[in-house]
């Protein structure tokens, strides 16, 4: 068989899995966008083993790789591979197990870093001087969950345990779902954003979704106010972002997706002045990836390949 792992970008699906018999392994480390060097990387192989929507799958591309019969996803769902195309074309795809908490993790972490100026001191101390801008304390602050599902529950465990008050709103919370998690129901997201210390998104995107987050909501937040997004870059408008960070609303922003990943080096978020003034934190789609999620990716890929091969 010919394998293609895809999007491997920090090199490890070969450390990290079993791939021991079976086959010719080849290892991309980058993403192309779709197109004919796309199709013509990818139809030699018989086996993808991709990483979530990095590489989407429309039924263009599926209709242009006649010798893919397997494709095997990281997590147990993948929104951009047009199952309808995949079936019609026999191919079979599944995916692996995924690990819960590294997104919650990751959205405190920055959560921390921009309410208490973490990056301008060190940059300050690095500089030869002492202490910089004032940070603030999260112990009496409104967190504000766009999205209550299974990570928006963990961020209000992890909110409540820093003596924050936490609100929530999304198009089917219930109250008695909110109550569950110790959430004020907000009626609107306008609502939630002016009310919001700090605002972090958890939320699915659907075409429901899409763009839902934009200039009016950005504008409604209070001074001083911090807006995460650890999900999926298009629940928001980013252009409408942008500008709202330069007009203060938010004050400051942390992103872990973009429109366009990785991250090109001419995008307009790569603002450096905000950047350099500590008022947006980007960090490369860190959300899943820690060691612990990778192995279990990788490890049950090749697990998954070798099951299929077997029942062939």
């Amino acid at each position: 068989m010919k394998i293609a792992i895809l999007d491997d970008y920090a090199g490890v699906a070969l450390d990290y899995g079993d791939w021991q018999g079976l086959g010719e392994i080849t290892v991309f480390r980058d993403t192309l966008p779709m197109g004919d060097a796309l199709v013509a990387r990818l139809q030699p192989f018989d086996v993808l083993c991709i990483m979530r929507e990095r590489t989407p799958f429309p039924a263009a591309l599926i209709a242009a790789l006649p010798n893919l019969r397997l494709i095997v996803s990281s997590g147990p769902r993948n929104g951009s591979i047009d199952m309808d195309a995949a079936q019609a074309a026999g191919i079979t795809v599944c995916g692996t197990q995924s690990r819960k908490t590294p997104t919650a993790e990751l959205a405190l972490l920055m959560m921390l870093a921009l309410n208490r100026q973490l990056l301008p001191n060190t940059h300050s101390l690095r500089a030869g001087h002492w202490q910089g801008p004032q940070g603030r304390d999260l112990a009496g602050l409104r967190l504000g969950l766009v999205g209550l599902g299974n990570i928006g529950a963990q961020m209000s465990v992890l909110g409540r345990a820093l003596g924050m008050e936490i609100c929530a709103w999304s198009q089917n919370l219930t109250e008695a779902q909110a109550q569950a998690c110790g959430a004020e129901r907000m009626p609107t997201l306008q609502a939630l954003m002016a009310a919001s210390d700090v605002v972090s998104v958890h939320l699915v995107l659907s075409e429901r979704t899409r763009s839902l987050i934009g200039a009016a909501d950005f504008a409604a937040m209070k001074p001083g106010a911090v807006f995460l997004n650890t999900s999926r870059a298009g629940l928001v408008d980013s252009a409408a972002l942008l500008e709202g960070l330069r007009r203060g609303r938010p004050f400051a922003a942390g992103l872990d997706v973009f429109d366009t990943e990785p991250l090109p080096q001419n995008d307009p978020l790569r603002d450096t002045a905000l950047i350099d003034a500590g008022r947006l934190l980007l960090t490369p789609h860190l959300g899943y990836a820690t060691e612990a999620t990778m192995r279990l990716f990788y490890s049950q890929m090749a697990d998954a390949v070798r099951a299929w091969a077997a029942a062939r």
